[in-house]
């Protein structure tokens, strides 16, 4: 087959063959296929798009473009969890050592920020000593010892997702549902996982804009998962203002440790305890919602939850003192802080706009190579719907550079509305598919 044949027929909006797929995966996976081409295809399905069997057999190809890990020696249930990204989304790193603590076995392989969202690989990496490069063996073994793992993909583990999540990062081709789709569950299901609940996103924040098309995209998951045996379970979720108050690296580990001691926002607490609680009933440790929650918050209450994040952070090689000693966790130089200009309540935010700027101050990747730093991010201390007085503090912006911050300011500013009149907050959970 020959390469610039696939992407004219993409390109022209017909539809791939299973063979002319599996060309595609192989020729990325042993690196035979240039990536000035797998980009132009990838730019071509943004555009054309793919039907449910092209992309079944993309997601299948990718899945077993390499290792399946095999958990079949662990007893119970495993389940984890997956978000299609979003700002300030730490969700995750709560939420896997609060399942693990109630019973349930949590392997979660998650990946890096992409756009203008954040990673739990980056996160985690915010603490000093912590592993996410685990090999396969470390993982399972992990998982047999302590219940709960996270790591990122392994070079044998999906070699063929972990190229394209790459290059859709740096080529504005990320929000295409059949992209998302193959790259999320050929992700989750070569884990060797039993259940999985996903958090699909949608709003101005989100890769999805709207609840209808994401809607498409959880259902095209849950289906997928189903035909492949796994009880899939999707939450469609509101991105339309960053998740909690802090955003960036090592911010959002902070917060992640304030919701396992029981304090922290109330949309991160909600979110964390309602995917919980289905993670809990797909690993039959609860069978009603109710009672899944009064597990969870025993769990949380007692300190279990938080003791088993430390004994995840040791295992992995982390210092484990971060967990009472926030300033062991990168720091900034500086600190801008964003007062209001006049009186009303906040109507409308930017997400987007304010993940993209987390990455403009070094919180993200423009290009593949580039370094994160951990320390920079945002403190927003008002949502939609707040009241605002003139002067209040808006938000903290932490940096390491202060030459810039009049610039920083402005643009900063520019991503928050203020209304004369009241406005009703978005509901943070719109829809629960099964």
């Amino acid at each position: 087959m020959i390469m610039t044949d696939i992407i004219r027929k993409k390109r022209n909006g017909e539809t791939l063959s299973k063979e002319e797929i599996e060309f595609v995966i192989d020729g990325i996976t042993n690196s035979s296929i240039p990536d000035y081409q797998i980009t132009a295809l990838l730019m071509a399905i943004y555009f054309k798009g793919m039907d449910d069997d092209e992309t079944s057999v993309l997601t299948s190809g990718m899945m077993h473009s390499g290792d399946i890990v095999n958990l079949s020696n662990i007893v119970g249930f495993k389940v984890d969890k997956h978000s299609t990204g979003g700002v300030g989304d730490k969700i995750s790193i709560p939420l896997a050592p609060l399942v693990a603590s109630a019973g349930v076995t949590v392997p979660m392989v998650s990946g890096r920020g992409l756009g203008h969202t954040g990673g739990t690989l980056d996160k985690l990496e915010s603490i000093p000593g912590m592993r996410t490069d685990l090999q396969i063996d470390e993982f399972i073994n992990q998982l047999k010892r302590i219940g709960v793992a996270i790591m990122g993909q392994t070079k044998e583990m999906n070699p063929a997702d972990k190229k394209l999540y790459a290059l859709r990062d740096v080529t504005a081709t990320v929000e295409s549902i059949p992209l998302i789709t193959a790259s999320i569950m050929s992700k989750k299901l070569a884990e060797g996982i039993d259940g999985l609940v996903l958090d699909v996103k949608y709003g101005n924040g989100a890769f999805i804009k709207t609840p209808d098309d994401a809607k498409i995209l959880a259902e095209k998951m849950v289906n997928i998962g189903k035909s492949m045996n796994k009880n899939v379970t999707a939450f469609l979720t509101d991105m339309n203002q960053p998740l909690g108050e802090k955003l960036g690296n090592a911010l959002e580990i902070e917060e992640s440790i304030d919701i396992l001691k029981g304090k922290g926002p109330e949309d991160v607490k909600e979110l964390v305890l309602q995917l919980a609680s289905e993670m809990l009933i797909l690993g039959k440790v609860a069978s009603t919602n109710d009672e899944a929650l009064k597990i969870l918050k025993n769990k949380l209450n007692s300190g279990e939850a938080l003791k088993k994040f430390e004994t995840m952070i040791e295992a992995q090689g982390g210092n484990t003192k971060i967990i009472e000693n926030y300033d062991l966790l990168p720091h900034t130089a500086y600190i801008l802080q964003i007062h209001a200009e006049q009186n009303g309540y906040i109507s409308e935010i930017d997400t987007f706009g304010i993940g993209n700027f987390i990455v403009h101050i070094g919180g993200g990747r423009k290009t593949i190579n580039d370094k994160i730093d951990h320390s920079v991010g945002v403190q927003l201390f008002k949502k939609i719907g707040m009241k605002v007085e003139r002067d209040d503090i808006i938000a903290n912006i932490h940096i390491n550079k202060i030459e810039n911050g009049e610039d920083l300011e402005k643009m900063f500013r520019s991503f928050i509305k203020i209304s004369k009149n009241p406005v009703t907050p978005p509901p943070l959970i719109k829809e629960i598919l099964k």
